[in-house]
């Protein structure tokens, strides 16, 4: 499962306007069921109840939030650059300003964890996470061929 096949121009934040951690996963919640067509209190009850068992701040700035979904037929990605940093437990208890939302369904068994991890592995290469803190994110609609995630400069929308 390549990265790049999770996430489009329209899952891609350039600058999320959060104040808390709460507040972050409520607008990931909305703009995910835009995408997926589920309920957005259902993500975000089941982003919660993740939070719950162990937060998913992993530390240096970044959190994955993930969750399972019965009636999804795909894995679904999130990207998100705050434009302020937020406290999010981490476990470095460091802020976050990079957010990474993975939601599979609940069939998804193995295909979940190899996306967590290869999730994981880029965002713990810190060029990848320079590049995607720095500089303007822009939207294309022709894919994600040059981004960081694919390979070069990532290509978001804004909002």
């Amino acid at each position: 499962m390549d990265i790049a096949n999770l996430l489009t121009p329209q899952s891609v934040i350039a600058k999320l306007r959060a104040t808390s951690k709460k507040q972050a996963l409520q607008d990931l919640a909305k703009r995910a069921a835009d995408l997926t067509g589920e309920s957005e209190r259902a993500i975000f009850t089941t982003l919660m109840k993740r939070e719950r068992l162990g937060t998913t701040g992993v530390g240096n700035g970044i959190a994955i939030p993930h969750g399972k979904l019965p009636s999804l037929d795909r894995l679904y990605g999130l990207f998100a650059r705050l434009e302020n940093p937020i406290d999010f437990d981490a476990i470095d208890d460091r802020p976050v300003d990079l957010i990474f939302l993975l939601l599979a369904p609940e069939s998804a068994g193995a295909d979940h964890l190899k996306a967590l991890a290869r999730v994981s592995r880029l965002l713990r290469d810190k060029a990848a996470c320079e590049k995607l803190r720095g500089g303007p994110m822009y939207a294309t609609r022709r894919g994600w061929a040059g981004s960081v995630i694919g390979g070069g400069a990532l290509r978001a929308r804004r909002g």
